[in-house]
């Protein structure tokens, strides 16, 4: 059949599109806008999607890089400094007394008034290793490895609320849209791995505030999202063929669907279809690797021991995924992301940091050991923090069933690090006599993004990708620098 004049093919459609967009669009703005296209690269050239450089090709580094991946522990939730990390004797002697007025200078809070009394620490401290940072009695097994962290007590954000919160350490802004921080070190840097994701995702302990928004793409290119990895079963839906369909029928299909995706591209430009494509193959790649990564009977009883894991059980998934984390940075990912959610506990504290520990200490600290006696600590970034920290104040409410709990607060709370060009054996940063402010070397998140940023060997004023006319970076456009004195 012929076609008729009211339709037209797509290279027709698109000249139509050029003509008008010269003959309508006004002779500045047209000019203007073809400089602009032409200068980010977005008019495609005669070059067809099959001679596209990978978009995980390995990029060049600003700066000799001193870890060439990261580890993420993301404790959702925000833990509480105070009755973990950052020993404070005033509040216990202050305890059930106001906070003074002085301290608090205005500060809103989520849950609780300004003024509510002073609660102390949980539980004892006590010094360990060979640098006597003080740690709390509910995190044995991370005590055993203090030498190998650098401790920051003087971390601080600008938002308190968890979501935006979430939003803000994960992608450096607190609304949804922004690259996850996984997704800017895939772009940046590309990946060592060709038949897995870079930027993965694992996840543990209930929802989060945050969702999908903190490993999205944002305004990068899709295949830079980070991949979420179920912790039993298919580590990724749909991936395995349905029965009856074989390699065969499977590798025949995908040739189609590449021939006719590179068609598309040839036809309109569109770097999606790209996305499309790297899609396809990737997941045909991991059709015969990610199953492999869930296989821990190669590691040995030692090693499962070590970590607390246990294959299947859903009580042990934390601890599944840090040996799962170590799998698959072992094998080429750039980023892993470790979500545990619980850690919001406005009632009871002592008892929800209790629990917590319990499932996550033992397989934190595993991690550092397994890496270290495999001789990957050196060049892999462990990182572990929330989103911000919790109150000198105790929350109480009678209507919501509260009591003894803490409630948000961003002027201050502690994150650790350990291994990838970071010095060991160290505690940065210190906070007031009474936790509440940070008091000496304080660190903005972005600070602490910058920090990531240079272990890998970027900049991060040089990270930038333009999008609706700006040039935008994870950390934002104030002046932020990474934290030298933690890099060895």
């Amino acid at each position: 059949m012929q076609p008729t004049n009211d339709i037209m093919n797509p290279i027709q459609l698109q000249q139509q599109t050029r003509r008008h967009f010269f003959r309508d669009c006004g002779v500045g703005v047209g000019k203007i806008a073809l400089a602009s296209l032409l200068a980010e690269g977005l008019i495609p050239s005669s070059a067809t999607a099959a001679e596209t450089p990978s978009p995980f090709a390995p990029r060049a580094t600003h700066f000799p890089a001193t870890a060439k991946r990261v580890i993420f522990l993301f404790m959702a939730g925000a833990p509480s400094q105070l009755d973990l990390f950052d020993y404070k004797p005033k509040l216990a002697e202050l305890e059930g007394k106001p906070i003074p007025p002085s301290v608090i200078q205005g500060q809103r809070y989520a849950f609780i008034q300004p003024d509510a009394a002073v609660l102390g620490p949980r539980f004892s401290f006590s010094k360990h290793g060979k640098c006597g940072a003080e740690i709390a009695d509910v995190m044995p097994h991370l005590a055993q490895v203090v030498d190998e962290l650098a401790i920051v007590r003087s971390v601080h954000t600008d938002l308190f609320n968890h979501s935006p919160a979430q939003l803000f350490v994960n992608t450096g802004s607190g609304v949804p849209g922004r690259p996850g921080m996984g997704s800017w070190l895939s772009y940046g840097l590309g990946s060592e791995a060709n038949d897995l994701p870079s930027f993965v995702v694992l996840k543990s302990g209930g929802s989060l505030s945050g969702g999908a928004a903190m490993w999205s793409s944002g305004f990068l290119p899709s295949v830079h999202q980070g991949v979420p990895f179920r912790s039993q079963g298919d580590p990724i839906l749909h991936v395995a063929n349905p029965a009856g369909y074989d390699a065969r029928a499977q590798r025949e299909s995908l040739d189609l669907i590449r021939s006719l995706n590179e068609q598309q591209f040839n036809s309109v430009g569109d770097p999606e279809i790209e996305t499309r494509i790297n899609a396809y193959e990737m997941a045909y790649r991991m059709q015969s690797r990610a199953p492999e990564m869930m296989e821990f009977s190669q590691e040995g009883q030692e090693t499962l021991d070590l970590y607390g894991a246990q294959p299947g059980e859903p009580k042990a998934v934390f601890a599944n995924n840090c040996l799962l984390a170590r799998r698959l940075v072992e094998r080429g990912v750039r980023f892993v992301q470790i979500y545990h959610a619980g850690w919001d506990h406005h009632s009871n504290v002592e008892g929800g940091v209790r629990g917590q520990c319990a499932k996550t200490d033992q397989a934190c600290a595993a991690l550092i050991v397994d890496l270290k006696r495999r001789g990957m600590l050196d060049d892999t970034l462990v990182v572990w923090g929330g989103e911000f920290g919790r109150t000198p104040m105790v929350e109480a409410s009678a209507a919501l069933g509260r009591s003894m709990g803490r409630d948000h607060h961003p002027q201050a709370f502690t994150m650790w690090f350990a291994g990838g060009g970071i010095k060991p054996g160290i505690a940065y940063g210190r906070t007031d006599e009474l936790g509440f402010h940070a008091q000496e070397n304080p660190v903005h998140v972005h600070d602490v993004q910058a920090t990531i940023l240079r272990c890998l060997g970027l900049d991060h004023s040089r990270l930038t990708f333009r999008s609706q006319g700006l040039n935008f970076r994870l950390t934002g456009v104030e002046e932020h620098e990474p934290v030298h004195a933690l890099l060895s």
